[in-house]
């Protein structure tokens, strides 16, 4: 019978921890929809648009709204990155300027 050759002949196999991807990072994140003052677009017509595609009271989209014209900006919406981007785009469509940020 031939010798087996040393334990340290063989070739080691190093199993590392599984580590999170960026994806699955990102989706622990909430995402905050922003809208964006704007000179143009009438107070009425931003709570409208607000009332249609979040669902919200008319109370409720006049504050943001009114939020949106002394601050210059205003959170309208927080949750998961997909869903976030939807309504992003709805507001886009709807001629408001919006975008999303990630929150820590």
């Amino acid at each position: 019978m031939a010798p087996h050759p040393p334990e340290a002949a063989q070739p080691s196999v190093i199993v590392e921890p599984e580590r999170s991807t960026s994806t699955s990072t990102v989706a622990q994140h909430t995402w905050d929809v922003v809208v964006w003052n704007d000179p143009v677009t009438p107070m009425s017509v931003v709570v409208v648009v607000f009332r249609r595609i979040f669902g919200y009271s008319t109370g409720r989209c006049t504050q943001l709204m009114l939020r949106v014209h002394h601050e210059g900006r205003a959170v309208v919406w927080s949750g998961r990155r997909e869903r976030a981007e939807e309504y992003c785009v709805r507001v886009q469509v709807a001629g408001l300027r919006c975008t999303i940020e990630v929150t820590a």
